[in-house]
């Protein structure tokens, strides 16, 4: 056998070609085998069926994973057929969908409505008057029809719209013109197969939700108790005399009107905008609102005189636009702070309250997924409106003309960078990552960080605005007026206005998953207790007010 073996590999060596032609064919043999097995059919094994057909069989019944999330019944039950629909669709018709027949597809192109939608067409869009007016989120990766669908459906919107391949765009009411079909030709970022509308350009679907009780429109949230403005009719130009008034029944009536705001007043639903003239800066006692509503015994109503104000799910489009700097930016404004303090943030309110897209000093692909289109551009290229930055040290700030220094609290911002590093923008750090040694040694090399990194910026910065956290979170309308000055933008009352209502954006994390046990050790108190102690002394010593007092003690 040996002597064969060297007889064929000197063989080969003398005609390669041969060689190479031998193994060519082996492989295409080895495929023919692979395709033909592929084509065969599923091996099926007793009593644990693998496909919806040997559910028929005997075990269990097949049940897929939007079934078993949603509470479904047995696919046995079910006829065969696409099953990815959730149960806020419903359909007129017996026959299950095909995705790639159905005109609802819009031609030889799959719209890929998934399960029971329709395709309404393709429509035109603005950046400064939506066509949608209701909720929306964009991911510049992973956007689907489905996804886009199915986000809107569970608020119960009754349309959903995607754009720029990217772009979703949730709605009650469609508030444009028809567009061409073939305006609408962007593939869908995170399915090819799939058309996501254009340029300026929406692919919109009805949604039929599953029963009419479902049409609700998410969950309100409750503003305050405040006195009816003086020119109640210019304020809240549209209301309904309702003699059965709920908290629901005024929700529902401005959610379908296309406005943010519903204020009861008694049995009047009032629906606006918050403005100058109604900014829902000085709330009331909650008592003075405490009247009973007509039909609902245990909920209030407000009166004539102060009114109880919800923010609907209608997203308030007013300071949603926004664009690169039309000029090269004369001056480089840095967004500075500690990893964990809110930059990201910062940076979605700074963005809504001028209009302008931020830069940032690094690249970070999911931050531009999610709409941060500043995040590509080369931090020098003065195209967007600030930088963000978590460099410290001498030649590094000197690079910037000015900066908004942002701080926040220690012990928060290193359990929320502890959290970013571990478990994503929005995530949570493991367990194990908090009792293992990686949080000691965490808090041992970023606590020091913390403090060098203010002491840098106040000592190199050469126009420095501080702005704490904890006071942006607490008076937000104040702090974002002193951060748009200091870039040199005017930027209305109204948009800002807008913003307090748009504030979290999509980077905030739930606060559901919260510690039940407090990770920082005495000794780690000790030492962050000293690093505050030095930040504050720095601040006053340059007339600045000091931290806030909730940075101590611990």
């Amino acid at each position: 056998m040996a002597k064969l073996l060297l007889k064929l590999q000197r063989y080969f060596r003398r005609k390669p070609v041969r060689f190479f032609t031998l193994l060519a064919v082996y492989l295409a043999a080895g495929s023919l085998v692979f395709l033909h097995s592929g084509f065969s059919g599923e091996p099926r094994v007793p009593g644990s069926p693998r496909s919806p057909a040997a559910a028929e069989g005997p075990g269990l019944p097949y049940l897929g994973v939007m079934q078993l999330s949603r509470g479904f019944k047995a696919a046995a039950t079910m006829p065969a057929g696409p099953r990815r629909h959730g149960p806020w669709f419903k359909s007129t018709s017996k026959e299950p969908s095909d995705r790639g027949k159905s005109r609802d597809n819009g031609g030889a192109r799959g719209r890929g409505a998934p399960g029971r939608t329709r395709y309404i067409g393709c429509y035109q869009d603005n950046t400064r008057q939506r066509t949608l007016r209701g909720m929306s989120f964009f991911d510049y990766k992973k956007m689907t029809v489905f996804r886009c669908q199915d986000n809107c459906a569970e608020r119960g919107y009754l349309y959903a719209g995607l754009e720029f391949g990217a772009e979703c765009y949730c709605g009650h009411k469609i508030q444009a013109s028809n567009a061409s079909e073939s305006e609408c030709n962007m593939e869908c970022k995170g399915e090819r197969s799939n058309i996501c509308g254009g340029i300026n350009r929406l692919s919109i679907y009805r949604l039929e939700l599953a029963q009419e009780s479902a049409r609700r429109y998410g969950s309100a949230i409750f503003r305050g108790c405040f006195r009816r403005p003086e020119n109640v009719s210019i304020a809240l130009p549209t209301s309904q005399l309702m003699l059965n008034m709920s908290v629901d029944k005024c929700v529902d009536f401005c959610t379908e009107k296309e406005f943010p705001l519903a204020a009861l007043a008694g049995t009047t639903c009032r629906c606006g905008f918050p403005s100058t003239l109604f900014p829902l800066h000085e709330r009331e006692d909650e008592q003075l609102c405490a009247h009973k509503c007509a039909a609902e015994e245990f909920e209030s109503c407000g009166s004539d005189e102060f009114l109880l104000v919800y923010q609907t799910q209608v997203q308030d489009n007013r300071c949603m636009d926004r664009r690169f700097l039309p000029s090269r930016a004369k001056q480089l404004v840095a967004l500075a702070s500690f990893p964990g303090a809110g930059n990201t943030w910062a940076r979605h309110l700074i963005e809504l309250a001028t209009g302008f897209y931020t830069g940032s000093y690094y690249f970070d692909g999911s931050l531009y997924n999610k709409g941060f289109k500043g995040e590509r551009d080369h931090w020098r290229s003065g195209r967007t409106i600030c930088i963000k930055t978590h460099e410290s040290g001498q030649k590094e700030i000197e690079s910037f003309d000015s900066a908004i220094l942002l701080i926040r609290n220690p012990y928060k911002a290193l359990m929320a960078e502890f959290n970013r590093k571990y478990g994503g923008h929005i995530g949570f750090a493991a367990h194990a990552h908090w009792k293992g040694k990686e949080w000691p040694e965490f808090v041992a090399n970023y606590a020091p960080w913390w403090a060098t990194h203010t002491l840098d910026w106040l000592r190199y910065g050469k126009k420095v605005l501080v702005v704490h956290f904890e006071d942006l979170k607490r008076d937000l309308f104040v702090q974002l007026q002193r951060m748009v000055a200091l870039l040199g933008v005017t930027a209305c009352q109204d948009r800002l206005l807008c913003v307090e209502g748009q504030k979290d954006g999509n980077f905030k994390r739930s606060g559901l998953r919260k510690l039940e046990y407090d990770p920082y050790t005495a000794e780690m108190r000790k030492a962050i207790g000293g690093y505050i102690r030095t930040v504050d002394a720095a601040l006053r010593l340059r007339n600045l007010s000091g931290v806030p007092e909730d940075y101590y003690p611990r």
